[in-house]
């Protein structure tokens, strides 16, 4: 049973629209022989509802974390996601640590980084797989199966069996810092010593969703409340094993993003018109694309410029912008038809919409002749602005897709390699597809 794997459509189609420019085209004249062609262009990319995961564990032999001992784990976030994570009560039967689903959260209502004490957002939690025993270093692991597994539940002070508990928040603290540019830090600290409750933590997995129109894709990422235990929750609750779990998440993890209106530009001679490698921008509206998928302005200017024949915005008819695919759904796609000549070229390009000034675009030094029919999709690489600061695609504070302003910068555009400082990408041609006929 994997429900935490079903996308918030809705919400994102809402937040998405922001990216939508409305369709037109420019063309002038051409001369010689014209042969009709067509051009689609398709996000092809399997989404992710995770955009980061991954463990923890104490630094000894066995890797737990005993009272007095913490650990700190470092990620990105915008706001709206929030930060879950699951660790075993050592000395129990089938009991973890977690918060609340989604999480505990990072960012304060008026939009400012939270930091400090979180602890009061930590629950302790029953699997229902395991009869509890009175909790201490003599529980026999695994101990006694439920005749009937129970769905989960939180423990507010005693469980089923009767036993007692303090809450959460006085055996295990949590404190996050703000790293900056969109990176907390949080410290998870075993607090149970001395206390009726003192045990030692598992190592743990953490998750971090997604997010569209402030909700998150993936709402219970590790955990359902009221729900029977899956996807490995059971080997961390009875025995401490976060193996298959930390490797469900790994596969819930990944890229998603939309593309922003595609600008289609068909032209004579040999260098692309929208941009090069190693110049800076142009200042004649690529920011705007690469930054919030606006490809107006660009169309405008491109169209004055020599050799330029035509120039498209293709707008996704029902997002407005191309989705990737889904588990119900396949990827948005749009596509144009084209009076093409001998000597006539293509050039694309459209936004990463999940960053903060990336663009997919013909790459400069090969232009697509329009003769070279079939998948070009080769023909096309991801490339960096040089317009604004960086951050964790899809977790960034000052993107635009998530309401943000990017932090200026001033730098030549070059290629985004595939393994980033935040992440590693997939080849651009499991993103976008184009294909010309």
């Amino acid at each position: 049973m994997k429900p935490e794997k079903k996308l918030n459509m809705a919400g994102l189609l809402i937040l998405l629209m922001a990216f939508a420019a409305g369709a037109g085209s420019c063309s002038r004249g051409n001369s010689g022989m014209q042969e009709i062609h067509n051009i689609t262009i398709e996000n092809v990319l399997e989404s992710k509802p995770l955009v980061q995961s991954g463990t923890f564990k104490g630094a000894g032999d066995p890797p737990v974390l005993f009272p007095g001992q913490s650990v700190s784990i470092t990620f990105s976030a915008t706001k709206g996601q929030a930060f879950s994570f699951a660790t075993m009560y050592g000395w129990s039967n089938d009991l973890f640590f977690a918060p609340e689903n989604p999480g505990i959260r990072l960012y304060n209502d008026d939009g400012t980084p939270a930091e400090g004490d979180v602890s009061s957002q930590i629950k302790l939690w029953d699997n229902g797989t395991r009869i509890n025993q009175k909790p201490g270093a003599a529980v026999t692991h695994p101990g006694i199966a439920e005749a009937i597994p129970q769905n989960l539940m939180a423990i507010n002070g005693t469980d089923a069996q009767g036993n007692t508990y303090l809450p959460a928040s006085q055996l295990v603290s949590a404190r996050l810092s703000y790293q900056g540019n969109s990176m907390f830090t949080l410290t998870l600290k075993n607090t149970s010593g001395g206390t009726m409750n003192e045990t030692p933590l598992s190592p743990g997995v953490w998750a971090i969703s997604y997010i569209a129109n402030g909700n998150p894709l993936s709402p219970a990422p590790i955990y359902a409340k009221d729900k029977p235990t899956a996807n490995g929750l059971t080997n961390i609750a009875e025995a401490g094993d976060i193996q298959p779990m930390s490797s469900y998440l790994a596969e819930m993890t990944g890229i998603f993003t939309p593309l922003s209106p595609v600008l289609l530009v068909v032209y004579t001679g040999s260098k692309n018109p929208i941009y090069r490698t190693g110049e800076k921008d142009r200042g004649e509206g690529l920011k705007d694309l690469a930054q919030k998928g606006d490809a107006a302005i660009l169309a405008a200017a491109l169209q004055k410029k020599p050799g330029v024949k035509a120039v498209y915005i293709l707008k996704e008819p029902a997002a407005g912008v191309l989705l990737p695919r889904t588990a119900t759904a396949a990827g948005g796609k749009v596509t144009q038809q084209l009076l093409l000549g001998n000597g006539d070229r293509i050039a694309i390009a459209t936004m990463y919409g999940f960053s903060n000034d990336w663009f997919f675009a013909t790459k400069d030094d090969l232009s697509t002749d329009v003769l070279r029919n079939g998948d070009i999709s080769a023909s096309t690489g991801l490339y960096d602005d040089g317009t604004a600061i960086d951050q964790f695609p899809g977790a960034g504070v000052n993107q635009a897709a998530f309401g943000g302003t990017p932090v200026a910068e001033s730098s030549p555009i070059h290629a985004v390699p595939s393994v980033t400082p935040f992440t590693r990408l997939p080849d651009v041609t499991k993103i976008i597809k184009i294909t010309l006929d």
